[in-house]
């Protein structure tokens, strides 16, 4: 009985044995055959052959399954070197034809992806698909040689490509003032409040047209969108406001003294009588005038803690240093003073300039020792850089608030709004910088070396690109002055 457990553990060891020994073999073997068939598989991925040379990848990817289904079964060696090097001469021809499709679909391509990025397979898909087939079979009659007939196929797939990306492109920014005004016309919404109603059909025609001729500048196409969501709200929330006037749930007198009372909330906070006994004009005026206070004294107020709290780092640093020192003390403590005194005069021009101007015309203030005058008055012509002459009272206000600080440093800023391309608003906001600069030198008689013209584009923006009241205070001319404390 012993004996005969023995042979069976014998048996089964030697099984194990050769089974390791076959394996090992086995993997040699793949070694010794795959390799030229794996180099060339993976520069094939790496040319993206299965999409762009799909028949010669598909036929190497079945004799390389061959292959290796040869090897496992311990078929002939000489069928699985063959399988092996006919698998290594279709990647390596899928590979080479994988690159020239790159160059010949280079454009294709590039719209594809382009439509892919838009997310045109969800939200374009029925011409997405078409332009899926058309591609495949550009890549299909490339493969095979044939070039005019490639060409054709490239054509039409780019052209489908690019109408799936603005679809999607719309899609993305429009689908819901669509949503909105197709509630409204559900709500019969024009047939009360048809001039707000119209605004916002105007505003979505406006805004697929910018769309259609510059989908990739998407700032004012989404602006107008929001204009448009805003209209056919009001739309709809004026029409129920109408219905109820017209059904006698509510009287003109009732509408127009409800309207009055958050007026008369606001007057109260401003501290301003809510007079309207003719109308909400004056009233108006008042709190505009209050708010537009409040709002610069703020920005007094905050500059003059910035300033007081640099002044007061610089002095007890200053002050700790000299304390320390033995010698030297007196000088230099006269020098802090004279620095101190000459940044007090500074304060004392900069309230002198700030006087010259009409909040109309600047809004001057103060970053550390600069003096910034901000002209919201000076205006160009839409597009245009030159200075009209509308404009020359400011820029002689100026001219004089400059003389306050002779030999300062002067940088002209130009900026504008989000609106336009990128690179067309950087050049207009340079020409436009220049173009003040150029003034100042002929007019001013202000020497080139004290002037830079910087341009900044949309890219520093100080109010919100999304109301027309925002891009306008975007769209401006900053004059920033280093004055020289020792010229002070």
């Amino acid at each position: 009985m012993v004996a005969k457990v023995d042979f069976v553990k014998l048996v089964a060891l030697s099984l194990l044995l050769f089974s390791a020994a076959n394996g090992f073999a086995q993997n040699e073997l793949r070694n010794t055959f795959f390799k030229d068939a794996d180099a060339a598989k993976a520069a094939a991925d790496a040319a993206n052959a299965e999409l762009l040379a799909p028949r010669s990848y598909e036929q190497g990817l079945k004799e390389y399954r061959d292959a290796e289904s040869a090897l496992e079964r311990g078929r002939n060696i000489e069928f699985v070197r063959s399988n092996a090097a006919d698998a290594t001469t279709h990647f390596r021809t899928a590979a080479d034809k994988a690159q020239l499709a790159k160059t010949a679909l280079a454009q294709v391509m590039k719209s594809r992806q382009d439509a892919a990025n838009a997310k045109a397979p969800e939200l374009s898909a029925e011409i997405w698909q078409e332009a899926q087939r058309k591609f495949a079979d550009a890549i299909r009659l490339l493969e095979r040689g044939d070039l005019k007939g490639s060409k054709r196929r490239d054509i039409e797939a780019t052209s489908l490509y690019r109408d799936a990306e603005l679809v999607a492109i719309k899609a993305q920014y429009l689908s819901e003032t669509r949503r909105l005004l197709a509630d409204a016309d559900r709500a019969r919404v024009g047939r009360y409040a048809p001039i707000t109603l119209g605004k916002a059909k105007q505003l979505l025609a406006d805004a697929e047209r910018e769309l259609s001729e510059n989908r990739y500048d998407t700032d004012l196409p989404r602006s107008l969108a929001q204009q448009a969501n805003y209209e056919a709200k009001h739309a709809i929330y004026l029409s129920e406001v109408v219905r109820r006037v017209r059904d006698k749930k509510l009287t003109p007198e009732q509408l127009v003294l409800q309207w009055e009372q958050p007026m008369q909330a606001i007057a109260g906070v401003a501290d301003a009588v809510p007079d309207m006994a003719n109308g909400p004009d004056r009233l108006t005026r008042e709190l505009v005038a209050y708010f537009e206070g409040q709002r610069n004294r703020l920005q007094s107020l905050e500059q003059e803690k910035a300033e007081n709290e640099v002044r007061i780092a610089d002095m007890e640093e200053e002050l700790s240093a000299l304390d320390e020192r033995l010698g030297g003390a007196t000088a230099e403590r006269a020098a802090l003073v004279q620095r101190l005194e000459a940044q007090a005069r500074v304060k004392q021009q900069f309230e002198q300039i700030e006087k010259m101007f009409t909040s109309d015309e600047a809004r001057v203030f103060r970053e550390g020792n600069s003096i910034i005058m901000r002209l919201v008055g000076l205006s160009f012509d839409s597009g245009a850089s030159q200075i009209k002459s509308a404009n020359f009272d400011l820029l002689a206000k100026v001219e004089k608030a400059i003389d306050v600080f002779p030999r300062s440093e002067i940088t002209i800023e130009g900026h504008t709004d989000s609106h336009g391309g990128d690179d067309f608003n950087q050049t207009l906001s340079q020409a436009r910088a220049e173009s003040v600069q150029q003034y100042m030198i002929n007019a001013m008689r202000i020497p080139t070396y004290r002037l830079i013209a910087t341009g900044y584009g949309e890219t520093r923006p100080v109010a919100s690109n999304e109301t027309e009241a925002g891009r306008a205070r975007n769209r401006r001319i900053d004059i920033v002055i280093k004055p020289n404390l020792e010229a002070t």
